[in-house]
């Protein structure tokens, strides 16, 4: 998808914003990583990794917003942003656009969390 513009339920982010939910992605992964080697190295027992659940569906979070050129938050907030300024976003205004967007925001939410439990659910299998 390249559009640059909105369209309700598919794309409420521009360059700017998308390279932001990239990188709280990343920094989410890094997150899961350190914690996941603690896990490993430290004598604390294998369950204690479920809680690796957080992490990981924060860093999908950022990942699929990225990808999906679409902010959660914004939708939640019936705003969005295309400009370069990170800080300015726009209204609005029609109930069934938002709606379209707040749709979306369940389909991020609970792929992330899917992600995240399969990722912690397969941290259980590690040594």
């Amino acid at each position: 998808m390249t559009t640059n513009e909105y369209v309700p339920g598919v794309c409420n982010i521009g360059k700017a914003e998308i390279r932001s939910r990239r990188n709280s992605g990343f920094v989410a992964l890094a997150i899961t990583i350190v914690i996941l080697v603690l896990f490993l190295v430290l004598p604390i027992a294998a369950p204690w990794r479920l809680v690796l659940i957080l992490p990981a569906a924060g860093a999908a979070v950022g990942f699929l917003q990225a990808g999906m050129h679409f902010c959660a938050g914004f939708a939640l907030r019936g705003v969005f942003n295309f400009g370069d300024d990170t800080h300015h976003t726009d209204t609005i205004e029609q109930a069934a656009y938002r709606s379209a967007d707040q749709k979306k925001v369940i389909l991020i939410f609970g792929l992330s969390l899917v992600i995240g439990i399969v990722f912690a659910l397969l941290t259980l299998l590690l040594p």
